[in-house]
């Protein structure tokens, strides 16, 4: 009877077995090393502050002393708070009124700066440019613009012959208007980056085709150049969604939260709470119904868009 060797019967031999076993046991490990850091980070910088936040916003702790379980007693305490409503709806109102501006401003800037121009590069640099400036220049710089007495802004309304101008960030009516418009300024420049490499992404044969079709620039903005972006469009939506949501460095130095409560948001609410009042576990509270709200407009958003691409 013939002996039949390993090869022959399709097994490989046992050195080539733990050479394959070797080489799959070093890639992995190589594999974690790339992705293991990340999730440290991660976990100690993300992960578990989340679950202490959790924890701590049905205690009641003030840093000193031991954390207190209380249960729902903050989130009651926070359906009642007045202060945390006004926020509320001031984050709604900066959310609505920075969302579209922003969109609006970036897209038509990206679109602007897409064609093949004479220093088109500088002026992308300088579009660019506030959103990697200093906060607190860019907050000192636009206080001054905004001056109700030597502002330049409110000199030119009145060249143009408007008597009484607002009074900007002094005015309960005007003050979220204004930190509107200076945070739009701020992120244009980076949404518009993201704009731009969505355009690059649109086939010229596209609108070509549109053309001899007799199209407009209008019909092919709206019918080539909107489909292509909703992907790029999505995203936007979502990132601004939540930055404007979590908005607290602009307000806080240009109007910390004034006057009176008008431009109070609940990331300052928060921080009050928290950094200044040491009411850890209220703040913690105020915080996690602030990630829920995020939460919902965001599987909002997924959803509306995976309705759209079907």
């Amino acid at each position: 009877m013939a002996t039949i060797t390993a090869t022959e019967a399709g097994t490989a031999p046992p050195p080539a077995r733990r050479r394959r076993s070797k080489l799959r046991l070093r890639n992995t490990l190589i594999g974690w090393s790339f992705i293991l850091p990340n999730f440290i980070g991660f976990g100690v910088l993300t992960l578990v502050p989340i679950v202490i936040l959790f924890y701590m916003a049905f205690t009641n702790w003030n840093v000193f002393g031991k954390a207190d379980f209380i249960g729902l007693a903050n989130f009651t305490r926070l359906m009642g708070d007045g202060s945390f409503r006004i926020s509320v709806v001031n984050t709604l109102y900066y959310s609505v009124m920075h969302i579209p501006l922003t969109i609006v401003v970036s897209l038509g800037l990206a679109l602007l700066l897409n064609n093949k121009l004479r220093g088109v590069a500088f002026f992308r640099t300088a579009a660019f440019f506030p959103y990697i400036t200093s906060i607190v220049a860019i907050a000192v710089v636009w206080n001054l613009l905004f001056s109700p007495e030597y502002g330049p802004i409110n000199e030119f309304l009145k060249f143009i012959g408007i008597q009484n101008p607002p009074g900007w960030l002094t005015s309960p009516e005007w003050a979220m208007p204004a930190v509107v418009i200076v945070s739009t300024w701020r992120d244009m420049g980076y949404y518009m980056i993201l704009f731009l490499a969505g355009l690059q992404t649109v086939p010229r044969e596209l609108h070509e085709a549109a053309r001899m079709d007799g199209a407009n620039t209008w019909q092919r903005f709206t019918n080539v150049t909107l489909p292509s972006l909703r992907p790029t469009m999505f995203f936007v939506t979502v990132m601004l969604t939540i930055n404007s949501f979590k908005i607290f460095d602009l307000i806080l130095v240009m109007t910390d939260g004034g006057p009176g409560q008008s431009t109070l948001v609940m990331s300052q609410f928060i921080y009050r709470k928290g950094f200044e009042e040491s009411q850890f576990g209220y703040a913690s509270a105020a915080a996690v119904v602030l990630f829920f709200m995020c939460i919902i407009v965001t599987i909002i958003q997924f959803l509306w868009n995976k309705r759209g691409n079907k």
